[in-house]
């Protein structure tokens, strides 16, 4: 299977992430290796990176193409997983843990994935494949509000309502089951200057909703801030505002030495503070980058150390 695969910020990402080239790396997306092959590269003989990904396809591409490499443990788990991974591998302490929460241009242009809506393709938008609800089923028995909801809190869509809508009166007649069913509604409802942008939004919704990716990443971002050894680095690759804003309030709650209540004499909540920003603002593509990889321009990449 030939990829074609573009890591975005990839230098970066590695600069942030890696403080000793000895330590143990946790990669939480392995996606199809593009990060994991220059962290391997700056690893020396005695570092260890330990990565998973649940999609089957990138976790089986990546287990041929590392199948020669000694230093590397690969999961096919999500990346919440990373307590029970730790655990397996007996790591007390991560040296970094690292994760591009974008979706490969191989699964977005792969109709056999069930995630593009470019080509006619299943409504499926799982990531992992054991899941039992997918985007059809969703649309298929949703009520009009729910489906409304998901589309404008997870897709920031503007249109959600009457979208929504239009689905519900649809499947009275036909069921959705394939992309161009939802594609034929987005399009007859939204202008054509919107049409992509509405189809990504409304795409992308459904995907967060079905494989809770909001909720995955919260827990990833928990667990993480707790496995990190001291001195080791929380790098976090995002690619919409929803993700950023979880990471950005995670890391800066973990900054914080108290969170009592303002009329509150004296703390009693005892907090710790256990992460230093590294990166004030969000690391951003630069205009080459853009211009060779598109898909790179939403891209926010934001680190922190842990100092306990």
């Amino acid at each position: 299977m030939e990829i074609i695969h573009k890591p975005v910020l990839a230098k970066e990402c590695v600069d942030l992430l890696m403080s000793r080239p000895d330590g143990v790396y946790f990669d939480g997306t392995l996606g199809f290796g593009g990060h994991t092959s220059l962290i391997l590269s700056r690893l020396d003989a005695n570092g260890v990176h330990i990565a998973t990904d649940v999609d089957e396809k990138a976790f089986n591409y990546c287990r041929e193409r590392f199948s020669e490499e000694k230093r590397i443990r690969l999961y096919n788990f999500n990346f919440d997983h990373i307590g029970i991974i730790s655990k397996l591998e007996s790591v007390s302490g991560f040296s970094g843990i690292f994760a591009d929460l974008g979706v490969s241009s191989f699964q977005l242009d792969n109709t056999e994935s069930g995630f593009t809506y470019r080509e006619n393709s299943p409504l499926d938008l799982r990531m992992d494949k054991n899941l039992k609800l997918t985007a059809s089923d969703l649309l298929n028995s949703f009520d009009e509000s729910e489906i409304a909801r998901i589309l404008f809190e997870l897709g920031e869509e503007k249109n959600s309502r009457k979208i929504a809508a239009e689905i519900v009166q649809i499947r009275r007649v036909k069921p959705f089951r394939e992309s161009a069913d939802l594609v034929d509604v987005i399009k007859r409802l939204t202008p054509p200057n919107y049409v992509i942008k509405s189809l990504s939004r409304v795409f992308m919704a459904l995907r967060i909703y079905l494989n809770d990716e909001l909720g995955k990443l919260e827990k990833f971002l928990q667990h993480s801030v707790d496995l990190l050894e001291k001195g080791g680095r929380l790098v976090v690759l995002t690619y919409h505002s929803l993700e950023d804003r979880i990471v950005k309030d995670v890391m800066k709650y973990e900054t914080v030495s108290c969170v009592c209540p303002r009329d509150f004499p004296i703390c009693k909540c005892g907090k710790q503070v256990r992460l230093k920003i590294l990166t004030k603002k969000p690391v951003l593509p630069g205009e080459d980058e853009i211009r060779i990889n598109r898909r790179a321009r939403s891209a926010k990449l934001r680190a922190a150390e842990k100092i306990v």
